[in-house]
């Protein structure tokens, strides 16, 4: 009985050491040459992109809230490397199409999808 507890634990210990072994291998080896500058740079761009479509948003925001006849309370931004998409309400027909151009003229934007409805008030009216 003691000698099949033993043996468990060899092969349990022989699992765990073999299971960090292959864990801890990359596949390419640490002295390859660009392979620092690589890892640096595919950890830094995700933080760069969310930054950039972070900045471009607000300066949507701004462009729309430049207008002061636009209401942009109800209006959300979604930025994408450089795509952006409008959702939300406007007061009036008008205002679909001027916020979408509003959008188009910021610099960074590429391209703009645009979801906004007109918010019509209870009744339908």
């Amino acid at each position: 009985m003691k000698s099949i507890k033993t043996f468990r634990l060899a092969v349990g210990a022989v699992i765990v050491a073999t299971s960090m072994t292959v864990w801890s291998q990359t596949s390419e080896p640490a002295n390859a040459p660009g392979a620092s500058a690589m890892t640096a740079s595919g950890s830094a761009a995700p933080a760069t992109g969310r930054k950039a479509n972070r900045a471009l948003r607000r300066q949507v925001y701004n462009a729309i809230a430049k207008h002061k006849e636009i209401s942009a309370g109800n209006i959300s931004v979604i930025a994408k490397d450089g795509a952006v998409t409008l959702n939300g309400t406007v007061t009036n027909a008008a205002q679909v199409g001027k916020v979408a151009e509003i959008a188009k003229s910021v610099p960074g934007v590429i391209s703009v999808t645009n979801k906004l409805a007109v918010d019509q008030p209870f009744g339908g009216q």
